[in-house]
């Protein structure tokens, strides 16, 4: 990953160009036991109030008092239900895809898609924009399924490159195509909030296939989202 802390002097697609360069982790897939799903979504809940619950009364607070006592539960139910719900598969979303009766075969480029998801290495949040595009091979997806592609691989905990990829290789298998890009511009607060507490800096990952890995269609994908 690259901080852009230096970013007002560089254009994205330099900074594009670098990551290029980056490694690439071979894990793909976000880490889980074989067991994940045994459990159902209640069960869950009920199993991370009471140790968030611990948590709490360890950090000294005091869980009688009328602000306080149904936290446990509340966390519970927004690890599960909400920030997280991108762990359970049959939360993905499932697009519906249709025929390009314009014949259109340009580019399709949705710029600004929010980006909520959380750092695994602290659970704290990463806030970002990502922009995707890919190019038609004779069927076009509803513009919001992008959206809930990104949500769906952003609720989970993540690392930005890995959300990256996710998100290419699920709007590969939507679409039928390897022609997607994938932007993602994002503030992490395990930087700004703890550590060096720099709260200026974001990270620009990328992920490209098909006919994106000519420097020309790439170039015309950065132009859109206006680097």
């Amino acid at each position: 990953m690259i901080n852009n802390e230096t970013l007002n002097d560089r254009t994205i697609e330099q900074v594009v160009s670098d990551l290029e360069q980056e490694h690439h982790s071979s894990a793909f897939n976000t880490p889980l036991r074989p067991d994940a799903f045994e459990m159902d979504d209640e069960t869950k809940i009920d199993h991370i109030a009471r140790h968030f619950r611990s948590i709490m009364e360890v950090l000294g607070m005091d869980l009688d008092d009328d602000s306080l006592k149904d936290t446990p539960k509340r966390v519970a139910k927004m690890y599960v239900k909400e920030i997280f719900s991108g762990l359970n598969p049959a939360n993905k979303p499932q697009p519906t895809l249709f025929s390009n009766p314009f014949k259109y075969k340009q580019m399709l480029v949705e710029r600004n898609i929010a980006v909520f998801s959380n750092c695994e290495h602290h659970f704290v949040p990463i806030v970002g924009k990502a922009h995707v595009a890919y190019i038609s091979n004779g069927q076009v997806i509803g513009l919001s399924k992008l959206n809930r592609i990104v949500q769906y691989c952003s609720q989970r905990p993540q690392v930005q490159e890995r959300l990256t990829i996710q998100i290419a290789n699920m709007l590969k298998e939507a679409l039928g195509t390897g022609d997607v890009a994938v932007i993602i511009d994002a503030h992490h607060h395990c930087v700004s909030s703890r550590g060096i507490r720099d709260a200026g800096s974001t990270t620009v990952t990328a992920e490209y296939g098909g006919q994106f890995l000519n420097a020309e269609t790439k170039n015309e994908f950065l132009k859109y989202i206006g680097s």
